[in-house]
C-alpha cells in the first residue's frame, strides 16, 4: 500500500475528451452484473454518467489531467474489483470546512449511499454538471457539493486560493479549506436543521474534527492524510 501524497497547487487544467476506456467495454457483462448486486442491496443507486481521469501530471503549483466520461457501473466495478485498469484515476473535489474555531466538519454518508458509513468533507465524484467549455469546473464542483449536502453557500465561506491534491493509489482528492466564520458546534447545529428538513439527505451525521484523536477508520486515507498535515506542528 503506497504512502499519501500531498501537492499544493495553485492552478488547475483538467481538460474532457471523449475517450474510449478498454476495461469497461471489455468487462461490460461482468459490470452489469455487478451493478445488479449493488442495486439489490441499495436500490437507490443509480448508473448516471461519471468523469474519471488520466495522465496527472504535477509540475510548479500546476496540476494537470485529461478526463473521460462513463457510467457509474463501470466507475463502481473499477473501484470495488481494486482498480484493475492503473492508467486511470479518481478525481475529485472536496470542499474542506473549518471553522472559526479549527475544526474541521465533515458528514457521515448515508446507509442508501454506495459509500456508505464513510466520514469525509462535501465532494461527489465529477459529472456532466461540471464541465465548462470543455474543462472540469473543480471550483463549480465544490460549491455544488457542498450546498447539496451540508446547505451552506458561498456566501458562508471564504475558499482559501490553493489547492491539496491528495493522491492515494487510484485517488487523487482535491482538497480546498473553506473557512467558515462560525463555531464548530454551530456549524454542526446549523447543518443538522438542513439536513432534517431534507427528505433524502446524503449524509446521516455530522461529525467535528479537532485534532488526530478524531480520526476514524471510516475516514479515507486521502482525508486522514490531509488532516494530519494540518495539525502537524509548524
Amino acid at each position: 500500500m503506497t504512502s499519501p501524497v500531498i501537492h499544493r497547487v495553485t492552478t488547475l487544467d483538467l481538460a474532457v475528451r471523449p475517450l474510449a476506456w478498454p476495461f469497461a467495454e471489455e468487462r461490460r457483462a461482468d459490470i452489469a452484473a455487478h451493478f445488479a448486486e449493488k442495486q439489490r442491496e441499495r436500490p437507490r443507486i443509480w448508473n448516471g454518467r461519471v468523469l474519471l481521469g488520466r495522465d496527472a501530471v504535477f509540475r510548479g503549483g500546476h496540476f494537470s489531467a485529461t478526463y473521460f466520461e462513463t457510467d457509474f457501473a463501470s466507475f463502481l466495478a473499477w473501484r470495488d474489483w481494486g482498480y484493475p485498469d492503473t492508467t486511470v484515476f479518481n478525481g475529485f473535489g472536496m470542499g474542506a470546512l473549518r471553522t472559526c474555531d479549527g475544526a474541521f466538519v465533515m458528514g457521515e454518508m448515508g446507509q442508501h449511499t454506495a459509500n456508505a458509513g464513510r466520514i469525509y468533507f462535501p465532494s461527489g465524484t465529477p459529472d456532466l454538471d461540471d464541465v465548462r467549455d470543455g474543462k472540469l469546473d473543480v471550483i463549480s464542483s465544490v460549491v455544488r457539493e457542498t450546498e447539496e449536502e451540508a446547505g451552506l453557500t458561498a456566501a458562508d465561506y471564504r475558499a482559501e486560493a490553493d489547492w491539496h491534491c491528495v493522491v492515494v493509489g487510484q485517488s487523487i482528492a482535491m482538497i480546498r479549506i473553506l473557512n467558515l466564520d462560525m463555531p464548530g458546534e454551530a456549524a454542526r447545529a446549523r447543518i443538522e436543521a438542513n439536513l432534517a428538513g431534507q427528505d433524502e439527505p446524503e449524509l446521516s451525521a455530522i461529525h467535528l474534527v479537532r485534532g488526530m484523536s478524531d480520526l476514524t477508520p471510516t475516514m479515507p486515507r486521502f482525508v486522514t492524510a490531509f488532516v494530519a498535515q494540518q495539525f502537524a506542528p509548524r
